[in-house]
């Protein structure tokens, strides 16, 4: 964990109303971004470090409000100078969805219900002040597969006919995705705060939110790379959220598109997080997504996709998981 306090941290805090608070470092996550809670006698909150130029707190300002104003929970902004980096945040609490399902897993269904109905109530509003979230952002994520696992695994293949692929999978879906929803991007169980009852929930982890595809914040849910979630509960929750929805057969045919261009991007995601920024503890979790990634390619609109790995990726590799690593 690194404990170095951020430049500028005790004049911001000052200015917040928070002098002489007590400052916790928690531990990082797969960004440059870094946490602290922040205690002042029995008040409470948190503070993200976010500097430039790895990071840009903006957009994370923006969704936060986009989100609090449209009556989801995003954490307050109690106080921000985004030029330094600095945030200083509602503070959750330490009940996570990840860590509440570790300890009570019987109450997995019920959780996982509000967690679709969250989706719901977001994907009801239109669109936000986002980007959307086109071929060509699909492409780019998906390219993380061939810079960064292929080489890894010492397998030189055609990027032109992996991008050809994904096109052709990919564009019988972007007419479905317009005006679109807002697509939160990280939405699992390790973003995702029990906030004082299993159906209140807090959101984290949304500055990247875009306008896309309804399935795709579906798929981030229930294809989580950090839980397993069994195929029965994926279904259940599938059926759940397609209560009353016209276009069934698409949707489904576009959740295995999503499930297929975002495992396929987390697989590249945890090689390169090991490779370029020294952190191997995800490579653990390539199992899970692989195995995510085939279930998502036996689907018919994944066929040429399919076509691809089958041409360029050994199967031995795929039937261990995206094979051994040696960090």
């Amino acid at each position: 964990m690194d404990v170095k306090l951020p430049l500028g941290i005790d004049a911001f805090l000052a200015a917040a109303g928070w002098k002489a608070a007590a400052i916790e470092p928690l531990p990082g996550d797969a960004s440059f971004r870094r946490y602290f809670r922040i205690r002042l006698g029995e008040k409470t909150a948190m503070l993200m470090d976010a500097p430039p130029p790895h990071e840009d707190p903006g957009p994370f300002l923006r969704a936060a409000r986009w989100l609090d104003d449209n009556g989801l929970r995003s954490p307050r902004i109690l106080a921000a100078e985004p030029e330094k980096g600095l945030i200083l945040l509602e503070d959750f609490g330490e009940v996570r969805m990840r860590d509440y399902l570790d300890a009570w897993p019987d109450d997995e269904r019920e959780i996982y219900v509000a967690a679709v109905a969250a989706l719901k109530q977001l994907h009801r509003l239109p669109p936000g002040p986002f980007l959307d979230y086109s071929l060509s952002e699909y492409q780019r994520e998906a390219r993380l597969f061939v810079d960064f696992y292929c080489p890894a695994q010492n397998l030189y293949v055609d990027g032109r006919s992996w991008g050809a692929a994904w096109e052709e999978v990919l564009k019988h879906m972007i007419p479905r995705q317009r005006p679109g929803v807002t697509v939160l991007r990280d939405y699992h169980a390790e973003n995702i705060m029990l906030l004082g009852g299993l159906e209140k929930q807090g959101l984290l982890d949304f500055q990247d939110a875009m306008n896309g595809h309804p399935a795709y914040d579906l798929v981030s849910l229930l294809q989580d790379a950090r839980r397993d979630v069994s195929p029965q509960l994926e279904a259940d929750m599938l059926e759940l959220y397609l209560t009353d929805h016209p276009e069934r057969a698409d949707f489904l045919a576009d959740y295995a598109r999503l499930g297929a261009q975002r495992n396929a991007k987390i697989i590249g995601i945890f090689v390169r997080l090991w490779k370029r920024d020294g952190k191997p503890r995800y490579l653990a979790m390539i199992p899970r997504v692989w195995a995510l990634l085939e279930r998502d390619l036996a689907h018919p609109a994944l066929a040429p996709m399919a076509q691809w790995f089958a041409a360029n990726v050994p199967a031995e590799l795929r039937s261990t998981g995206g094979g051994e690593w040696n960090p």
